[in-house]
């Protein structure tokens, strides 16, 4: 089986952004946005470049990770996400999968931070982080805390082949996150930006190393993660997560739209 692949960001800021296709497989591209024209950017704004500034990226300083798009002053990585708040069973559970992992692929090193995506990592100009925002709250304002398990093991790859990540598939709760991908796709669309995958596979990634090693880490390996989690107490409690609130960070700055 091929890895699945994801459209996670390589910026030192961002450190996923996910999508996928359910059950393995080559990623479906993007949905298409309306088109519409973009509005004309104002110049000398907050956070852009002094002219003639050169910004450079060294990928020695993100553990290896190269950027998915170039770093530009005044443009900041923006991504919307369900955060998810880790208990210590959890972490106990992280540390078995990684450590047999490690059998495989000794680089694979566990996350640090756990969320499920629901938008790609997008661009945004300074300008139009307030506006994006707010248009954010306002569609996001009727939805309800819900629940969904995360209970299958599976293996991502970014789209650039240049990171591999093991991640917790949704089996149960697709409904919900495919609706709120709906509205935070809408809200993309009207700042002409790149919308989620048409047939994501919703995830919380757990572990991630540079390089395409996909083929070490399925089959076999695969296999046995699952049974890991299979086996793992109270695996079915723990691994049923609510979400209470979605945010969006852009740059390092952090939105928060508790759900009701």
């Amino acid at each position: 089986m091929r890895a699945a692949l994801v459209g996670y960001s390589s910026s030192e800021e961002e450190e996923e952004e996910e999508g996928g296709r359910r059950g393995g497989g080559a990623q479906g591209p993007p949905r298409a946005s309306a088109g519409r024209p973009r509005l004309p950017v104002p110049a000398g704004l907050p956070g852009d470049p002094e002219p003639g500034e050169a910004v450079s990226d060294d990928s020695s300083r993100h553990g290896g990770r190269v950027r998915g798009f170039p770093h530009e002053r005044g443009s900041w990585a923006t991504h919307v996400y369900l955060p998810y708040r880790v208990q210590e069973e959890f972490l106990e559970l992280l540390e078995l999968l990684v450590s047999h992992a490690h059998t495989y692929v000794s680089s694979l090193a566990a996350m640090e931070e756990f969320h499920l995506s629901l938008s790609q990592c997008v661009v945004l100009r300074y300008h139009w982080i307030e506006p994006f925002v707010r248009s954010l709250k306002e569609r996001l304002a009727s939805f309800h805390r819900f629940f969904c398990v995360a209970d299958q093991v599976k293996v991502y790859t970014n789209q650039n082949k240049t990171r591999t990540f093991i991640g917790l598939e949704v089996s149960a709760g697709h409904f919900q996150l495919l609706e709120l991908v709906s509205e935070v796709d809408r809200v993309l669309e009207e700042f002409d930006l790149p919308m989620f995958y048409k047939d994501p596979s919703f995830h919380i990634s757990l572990a991630w190393c540079v390089g395409d090693l996909s083929g070490r880490l399925e089959g076999q390996c695969l296999r046995e993660l699952q049974d890991i989690v299979d086996g793992f107490e109270d695996s079915a409690l723990l691994l049923r997560v609510q979400w209470e609130e979605i945010r969006c960070k852009s740059g390092n700055k952090y939105f928060s739209f508790p759900l009701r």
